[in-house]
């Protein structure tokens, strides 16, 4: 089941135009990530510590649709997709709230679990795994 994730947009968002500069679409889409797995028991200290395993983002990609501004309301909405035992998406839409709801980004980041001494692809740690599942 997706996971929603409300925030309004910050003046520290946004760029020179005054709108979301564009890898802070990422940043919105990163949050609800973080959140989804707090709200799942995974403790976030533990999970982004090098415990010999680790997590890093191999790709991603965005479309952007519509301009965000500061103070704008989004609902961020992140569906978690697994790949393989080693590796999961994130698909990410971010829409503004109020009268007409519209979305302004898809964005979609691919995961691999890797050693953090050899670098060699290692099976989801059983939490992520049922994080995953669940989602």
């Amino acid at each position: 089941m997706p996971f929603s994730y409300q925030r309004t947009i910050h003046f520290s968002d946004t760029d020179a135009a005054g709108v979301v500069f564009f890898a802070n679409f990422l940043v919105l889409c990163h949050e609800a990530y973080e959140e989804s797995l707090a709200a799942a028991g995974i403790d976030l200290n533990t999970f982004f510590s090098d415990h010999g395993v680790v997590v890093p983002i191999a790709k991603s990609e965005a479309s952007y649709l519509r301009p965000l501004r500061a103070g704008d309301k989004v609902l961020v909405t992140l569906a978690p997709e697994p790949i393989s035992e080693n590796s999961y998406a994130l698909n990410c839409e971010v829409v503004k709230l109020g009268a007409a709801k519209k979305t302004t980004a898809r964005v979609r980041t691919e995961h691999v679990c890797i050693s953090s001494k050899t670098r060699e692809r290692l099976p989801l740690p059983p939490a992520l795994a049922a994080w995953l599942k669940a989602g």
